[in-house]
């Protein structure tokens, strides 16, 4: 693997092109919940575009950020908490932070590199000291790395209390389309985080599971390990591993609809409790013991719950018990990222070599499915899992025997291991 070599300039505040409103906004009583206080890191990757000779990356990006945020200018400002720790936007205008950089290699160089999981992401989207905390920190911050072939890198960190997937995907769509010469976004933005705010007085009317403390904590603790011990993995779906996990299930279920994310979720559910919960004899029992029909249905059951009424209960919840952190024993995050637009963010140069995630976030059973195109060129979706060393091996051995041929993974690798130099 090539050795990176990466110069930084001075980390500069980006603020708003002209005058924004200075106040003071609310997030909802979901967006401040313990489990979204965290940082979320994406990268794009792009070629050389001989359209765009003589064209600077970083000032194009640079400019078109700052005109941007005239329109998303709460990014601008920095978070305060208040009572009962409820989170606000002070919009300051003080700006998001940008770095400048410049990389010693070509894309080229990089070669396998450019795919997920990325060893140089500590080079290319530099942690600026004092910067990533929740509170009274820059919501972004963005670093843009020439390379000497004349493509380049954007990375973006986001304070995920701003804002969702799709809430991101439509900033960095105004953000690209700001870049190519647009004079204000073609979908403006709107603030109404008051319609997923806690009622007066709060009250659950519905059952939340994923805040409910296990009992069993211990025996968890002690099938996952330590989480320094995990490995990350990336598996790669195919339309012909879609339709083979399709199969399976049609031959059960019939012509019962379901989507493809019900679909992988379901799967690589029942796979992984499969490996864990019959060797433990806990409460996933059920689930082991029936096949794969029975994940699905359980998932397809879990999402049409989520109704209105679930989500004004939700709030409440987290408003009553102190915005409390989902729960992490024996529970399964899965979120849907693909088909959001992440591939086309065009900022002038097209030839999008990547686009998403950096990687997995270091929380066990965290799946972000999102799009890849595989090195053949063949599209398809992204599964990444962290796992225990041996619960990898045969989670991986048995998606092989299921699909009945190899998949086709990525790349795997502790996430401590990098091989780049600054």
């Amino acid at each position: 693997m090539a050795v990176i070599r990466v110069k930084r300039w001075q980390p500069e505040l980006v603020a708003p092109a002209t005058p924004t409103p200075h106040e003071v906004k609310l997030l909802s009583d979901i967006d401040d919940q313990e489990g979204l206080r965290i940082h979320v890191r994406n990268i794009y990757i792009y070629c050389h575009s001989p359209s765009m000779e003589g064209k600077d990356p970083v000032k194009v990006i640079r400019d078109a950020l700052s005109r941007t945020l005239v329109f998303y200018y709460p990014f601008a400002g920095r978070l305060r908490e208040g009572h009962g720790r409820k989170l606000m936007v002070d919009c300051t205008a003080e700006g998001v932070l940008f770095i400048e950089a410049d990389a010693d290699v070509t894309l080229d160089q990089l070669g396998q590199a450019l795919q997920t999981p990325f060893p140089f992401c500590e080079e290319l989207l530099y942690n600026v000291p004092g910067s990533d905390g929740i509170v009274g920190c820059p919501l972004l911050l963005i670093q843009v790395t020439r390379f000497k072939c004349g493509g380049f890198t954007f990375a973006i960190r986001m304070n995920h209390t701003m804002c969702d997937g799709a809430g991101f995907a439509q900033f960095m769509s105004a953000l690209a389309e700001m870049a190519r010469g647009a004079h204000q976004p073609s979908v403006l933005p709107i603030w109404q985080r008051e319609l997923l705010s806690a009622r007066n007085p709060p009250r659950i009317t519905c059952n939340h599971p994923e805040f409910e403390k296990p009992k069993d904590i211990a025996e968890w603790q002690t099938i996952i390990g330590s989480i320094e011990n995990m490995i990350e993995r990336f598996f790669f779906f195919g339309p012909s591993d879609i339709a083979s996990l399709g199969n399976l299930v049609r031959d059960q279920l019939g012509e019962a609809k379901y989507s493809t994310f019900e679909l992988i979720t379901a799967y690589s559910n029942w796979l992984l409790w499969k490996r864990y919960g019959i060797s433990r004899g806990s409460t996933v029992e059920k689930l082991c013991e029936n096949p794969i029909t029975y994940a699905v249905e359980l998932i397809k059951k879990a999402i049409a719950e989520v109704k209105e009424e679930y989500m004004h209960s939700l709030a409440d919840l987290l408003v009553i018990n102190g915005r409390p952190f989902y729960t992490l024993p024996w529970s399964f995050l899965a979120t849907k990222l693909w088909r959001m637009g992440y591939r086309k963010m065009d900022f002038g140069w097209g030839n999008l070599v990547y686009g998403g995630l950096t990687g997995t976030d270091n929380v066990f059973a965290d799946l972000s499915l999102m799009d890849y195109v595989n090195p053949n060129g063949e599209e398809g979706i992204l599964l990444p899992i962290l796992l225990p060393a041996k619960a990898m091996e045969r989670f991986a051995k048995e998606l092989d025997d299921m699909l009945g041929n190899p998949n086709q993974a990525i790349k795997s690798g502790n996430k401590s291991q990098h091989n780049s130099q600054v």
